[in-house]
């Protein structure tokens, strides 16, 4: 079995900008490359997992989508971190573009998206993290042995005890690579 760190894009890896499609606008996170590369060499899995309700606005296509994250994955590649896989969602009810206007089981804080990695790669969701600034951006935390960290806010603890408040997704992975080494 393989272990896991499922990230959020837009205010995780990336500074939260509205509905962000274009190249230009792409900023990373401060230390956010370190944070991912620090991941990456323990021998996690990356995945991206990120609700894109812009295309079913109609704000940009997946064509937009994609070439942005082809700008993201090369800088990553650049900096040494490769993701396993990058997973997004389109969807939304009450679309304004009708292919994408549905209630489906991928946009978080759904957990198909996170289902479908954990059976693609064969993950151990007791030895896998969830990082993300938004509560649903841990939902796979719930009721699995996935553990989390809330960038930037106060982790509800009411809802998932096996999720901390953390600043960055650099201090996510320092907290993450401690925690391995003591085992």
């Amino acid at each position: 079995m393989n272990k896991a760190v499922f990230l959020d894009r837009d205010g995780t890896i990336n500074v939260e900008k509205n509905y962000l499609y274009k190249i230009e606008d792409f900023e990373f996170l401060p230390q956010a490359l370190d944070g991912m590369k620090m991941l990456y060499d323990a021998g996690y899995l990356l995945i991206v997992i990120t609700n894109q309700s812009g295309i079913a606005r109609g704000y940009y296509t997946e064509k937009d989508y994609e070439k942005l994250t082809d700008h993201m994955k090369q800088i990553c590649a650049d900096y040494g971190v490769d993701f396993a896989d990058i997973q997004y969602c389109p969807h939304l009810e009450g679309a304004t573009v009708p292919e994408y206007d549905r209630k489906c089981d991928c946009r978080k804080p759904a957990t198909g998206l996170f289902k479908r990695a954990v059976e693609k790669y064969d993950i151990d969701l007791s030895e896998s993290y969830a990082i993300g600034d938004k509560m649903r951006d841990l939902s796979i935390c719930n009721d699995t042995g996935c553990r989390g960290y809330l960038i930037g806010g106060t982790a509800d603890r009411e809802s998932a005890e096996n999720i901390e408040s953390v600043e960055s997704l650099y201090d996510a992975a320092c907290r993450i690579i401690l925690r391995n080494k003591e085992g």
